[in-house]
């Protein structure tokens, strides 16, 4: 495994610890799912709306890896990523506003 690892570049690394995420997500989320056949509500909506968008961030952290393979670009990556994910949040405070009125 250590010949493996060394002809692996990082980036491949990174988004393969990215994707591993995503499969955590997803057996998380299941369990999320299973808890509300049983008639156990753990989260309000707000909560599972961020819940929902957690898998649409990995993914595209995922591609800005792919596309964005060296150091530099991934900091410009990470800063578009970061930025995303705060006007995620910002549109679900603001939906969650509209929808009180």
């Amino acid at each position: 495994m250590a010949i493996l690892y060394g002809s692996l570049p990082s980036w491949l690394l990174i988004k393969l610890g990215f994707v591993l995420l995503l499969y955590v997500y997803f057996f998380l989320l299941h369990g999320i799912f299973r808890q509300q056949q049983r008639g156990i509500f753990r989260y309000n909506s707000t909560q599972l709306r961020v819940w929902n968008e957690v898998a649409t961030v990995l993914l595209v952290a995922i591609v800005f890896l792919v596309v964005l393979k060296s150091l530099a670009s991934m900091v410009w990556g990470l800063t578009g990523l970061l930025l995303f994910t705060a006007s995620l949040m910002i549109a679900i405070k603001i939906y969650k506003k509209s929808g009180r009125k």
